[in-house]
């Protein structure tokens, strides 16, 4: 900067002193070049020198690389073989270290497969456990172990496939063997019944030798052997007896279980399991049709549901969480509303009381087996009550049929007895008790005719019956005792009351057999008493109870007896209205017969032999009896006269006519029925004596100066009366 801004021409100076100095280093280059010359003239002379040398020595090195070459081929081949071998023995080396590795898994790939053919798949999903957690991970890069892996999951669903396809085979066998399993169960829960029942009769007697060592040491002996026996009975049954496990195979269902659980689809298995028992559950619930025809029809129903029980109650003790108390209650709850409303619908078509006394017996043992599993079973003891209601209803049918035909197979006549042997068998059947009949020498007759021992015979047969579905119901002796005085009072109060109603109005059933029946009547209503001291025994419930209930007989009885008075005052007026409709009088005779009409004394004849037979009545029928007689008699013969067809009667008609009405105030004074006082009978007549004393007087001055007097000869006489018959 300094040359160019300093004064004028100082770069001239600069490039002269410049100039000047590359001079001086000219001249002193080249003084050092006339220094080294000869030096450098040596060098080229003595390297020219060694160039013929080096030469030779590439000739030489030329050819002994050329040797050294062909020396270490046959070394670089063996070098060559030994690498390759050194390579071969490490492939080698890690071959056997990876199928050290692949081997377990590849035996435990076969060991699956084994199990898969043998059926252990618990087993096979354990190795698969195995296999995927510790082996397959060592050696997962391997082609071979990726299919293993995809494979897996495919043979989880076979085995699951498989798994449930045992199941739906355990469940199809277990809804084969399912009646089989609860028929099993009920006879075992029978036995033990009869076995525990039979212990405490033995108890009973143990306790009763105690206190009446002597007298009941017999009865004791047999007790024993009859519990001995029931020991042998029980134990030959135990041989026999299969339990649930022995009829069905369980290991499907457990099996099956374990696999879900290992697979962790639990709750897919129990839902599923539930489900499908509760599709059987209806399956069992639903009734044949004709399940109501037979007894074993019920049995086969019962069994059914038994056996489906049994198996979920062995289900819920062996497994955990398949099936729980609150599942198996909700269940049965269903069950039970489905039983309950089967039973009534099928029982209400039950007409033979023998086949509900076994639904009964069926009902129970049903109900004690299931409640042995830890049911509850009180609804079907309800039921059973609903049940004793149609019981008694069929077998009051039954004993009606019975009735009728103990009715029409009598003879309605005093029962005849020979000899003491007969009158023994007859009051055997009959309480009958008569001090006078008993001093009478045989033969002799009693009162009543063979249809009363056999009607009481009947009642006590019913009372029987009534008592078998009473048994096992786990009722008090009261309560049961009350059963049957009510199912009794049913009996006499309808079934017999009813049946005695019809047969006193059927029309075959004449006066003699109405008042055999009323005998009869009178007959088994005192034997009532008798009735009662009877269910008293069989109950062992004393009469004095404030709560028990009393016989109706009485009641019956007295209602079949008015009715049959009733009856018998009937069929009397009717019979003597068939005599009044053949009277054939000559309404025009100038004078009468002077003997009384042949159908009057026929008609006396009738009622004097009808009245004979009204002996054996008490004194009050027999007496009403005959003053109805007398009236309607009365009262037909003074319509006969007033009849508005019959338009003219001759004197001589009336006389005929006042004959006939003296016979009938002969028979009403011979007391044909003893028991009268005064001429009270004679008093159904009087009505016609004092008219035809009128018109055969002629005595008209008398009749209409007293009329309307209480002391008038013809107060009786009505005047309308009197002048119809004037007229005519």
């Amino acid at each position: 900067r300094s040359v160019y801004d300093d004064q004028p021409n100082a770069h001239q100076r600069f490039m002269e002193k410049l100039d000047a100095c590359i001079r001086n280093h000219d001249r002193e280059i080249e003084k050092m070049c006339n220094f080294h010359h000869q030096g450098f003239v040596d060098a080229i002379t003595e390297l020219l020198k060694v160039r013929a040398d080096a030469e030779k020595l590439k000739v030489q090195v030329t050819d002994t690389n050329r040797r050294l070459q062909d020396a270490g081929k046959e070394v670089i081949a063996q070098t060559e073989e030994i690498i390759r071998c050194r390579v071969q023995q490490r492939n080698i080396t890690t071959v056997v270290e990876k199928l050290q590795l692949c081997l377990p898994v590849l035996e435990m790939y076969s060991k699956l497969k084994e199990q898969m053919n043998v059926k252990r798949y618990y087993s096979a999903l354990k190795t698969m456990e195995q296999l995927e957690n510790l082996y397959l991970p060592r050696v997962s890069q391997y082609r071979f172990c990726q299919i293993m892996i995809e494979n897996l999951p495919k043979l989880r669903e076979e085995i699951k496939e498989i798994s449930m396809s045992d199941l739906k085979d355990f469940l199809e066998s277990i809804r084969k063997h399912s009646d089989r399993i609860g028929e099993t169960a009920m006879k075992q829960a029978q036995q033990q019944k009869t076995f525990s029942t039979a212990l405490q009769k033995q108890n009973n007697v143990n306790y009763g030798r105690n206190m009446h060592l002597g007298r009941s040491r017999i009865l004791e002996s047999k007790n024993e052997i009859t519990l001995k026996r029931t020991f042998e009975e029980d134990d030959e049954h135990e041989e026999e007896v299969l339990t649930a496990q022995d009829l069905v195979d369980f290991s499907p269902v457990y099996r099956c279980l374990h696999i879900y659980s290992v697979l962790g689809d639990g709750e897919i298995f129990e839902n599923y399991y539930r489900k499908q028992r509760r599709k059987q559950a209806r399956l069992v619930l639903q009734p044949q049709s004709s399940m109501h025809e037979t007894v074993e029809g019920y049995r086969r129903y019962f069994s059914q549901i038994v056996g489906f029980f049994v198996v979920e109650d062995h289900i819920l003790h062996v497994t955990q969480g398949l099936v729980t108390r609150t599942y198996t209650d909700e269940l049965w709850n269903m069950a039970l509303s489905k039983i309950i409303a089967v039973l009534r619908t099928h029982s209400s078509y039950c007409s033979d009381p023998d086949l509900v006394l076994e639904l009964k017996n069926l009902i129970v043992v049903f109900a004690d087996t299931l409640q042995g599993y830890g049911f509850p079973v009180n609804r079907l003891f309800d039921l059973l009550f609903e049940i004793r209601d149609q019981y008694n209803e069929t077998l009051l049918k039954k004993w009606s049929g019975l009735f009728r035909d103990i009715f029409e197979a009598d003879n309605y006549s005093p029962i005849p007895v020979a000899n003491e042997e007969e009158y023994k068998i007859v009051i055997s059947k009959f309480p009958f008790q008569d001090p006078e009949l008993d001093k009478q020498s045989f033969p002799k007759k009693l009162p009543m005719s063979q249809s009363v021992p056999q009607i009481y015979i009947q009642v006590k047969e019913f009372i029987y019956a009534s008592l078998k579905f009473s048994e096992s119901l786990h009722r008090s002796s009261t309560e049961i005792d009350d059963m049957l005085r009510k199912s009794t009072n049913l009996l006499l109060t309808r079934t017999l009351s009813s049946c005695l109603q019809n047969l006193i109005k059927k029309p075959h059933i004449g006066l003699t057999e109405l008042v055999q029946i009323i005998i009869n009547t009178t007959h088994l209503e005192q034997a009532c008493k008798y009735l009662e001291d009877f269910i008293s025994n069989i109950t062992n419930i004393s009469q004095v109870t404030v709560h028990t209930a009393r016989l109706y007989g009485l009641s019956t009885f007295k209602d079949a007896r008015h009715a049959a008075e009733g009856e018998i005052y009937t069929k009397l007026n009717q019979k003597i209205d068939e005599f009044i409709q053949i009277a054939d009088y000559d309404w025009t005779m100038s004078e009468s017969d002077g003997r009384a009409s042949g159908y009057l004394m026929d008609l006396i004849n009738f009622l004097r032999s009808t009245f004979q037979v009204f002996t054996h009545l008490p004194g009050k029928v027999a007496q009403t009896a005959c003053m109805s007689a007398c009236q309607h008699l009365s009262t037909s013969l003074m319509q006969m006269l007033l009849d508005s067809e019959l338009k003219q009667i001759s004197m001589g008609a009336i006389q005929q006519f006042n004959l006939d009405v003296i016979q009938c105030e002969l028979f009403a004074s011979s007391e044909p029925v003893p028991g009268f006082q005064g001429d009270t009978l004679q008093l159904a007549f009087i009505d016609l004596r004092q008219l035809l004393d009128l018109f055969m007087v002629w005595d008209w001055s008398t009749y209409l100066a007293d009329y309307g007097q209480a002391t008038s000869k013809y107060l009786r006489v009505n005047p309308s009366t009197a002048l119809t018959l004037l007229e005519k």
